[in-house]
């Protein structure tokens, strides 16, 4: 991979000696994750999406789940310590995260914001999450995003 093909993840994850495999594909606009694992032949249960909220308190919040999952608002208000929480008005993502939608990564936003993964993805022994723009993923071990990203696990998915 040439170098001016890195992203700020990429480079966080390289300079954590963190081994991770990137997949690139065409990708113009947001594609939403279980088009991309079709795109590139990933189980659909291996793939993890990144969802920006905001709580009753103002603070952001970052939730890596897998891309079939739903948030469950009352879950994730709970493992953040809320009130409540809602997803982030997508207009306020790229100013507060630096990344676009299908492109968002909890690996090197703008500012650290607290980060929670689907407690799923211990059980996994790679994940696959956006690389941090469009057209680029990562698969990588679950510990080693959540060391990278100090990220906690909790249940956040709609069961």
């Amino acid at each position: 991979m040439g170098k001016e093909a890195k992203t700020n993840a990429m480079r966080l994850l390289e300079k954590n000696k963190v081994e991770y495999k990137a997949y690139s594909y065409e990708c113009t606009e947001f594609t939403d994750g279980i088009q991309i694992a079709d795109t590139l032949g990933l189980p659909h249960d291996l793939v993890y999406k990144t969802l920006v909220t905001v709580g009753k308190s103002k603070e952001h919040y970052v939730f890596v789940i897998p891309i079939e999952a739903e948030l469950d608002l009352k879950k994730a208000a709970k493992a953040a310590g809320e009130k409540s929480i809602e997803m982030l008005p997508l207009k306020e993502l790229t100013p507060l995260t630096g990344y676009v939608r299908g492109g968002c990564t909890s690996i090197g936003m703008k500012k650290q914001f607290p980060t929670i993964v689907d407690v799923s993805a211990e059980a996994r022994e790679k994940i696959v999450v956006s690389g941090g723009r469009l057209g680029s993923q990562l698969e990588l071990k679950p510990g080693d995003l959540i060391r990278v990203a100090r990220a906690k696990t909790a249940d956040v998915v709609v069961e």
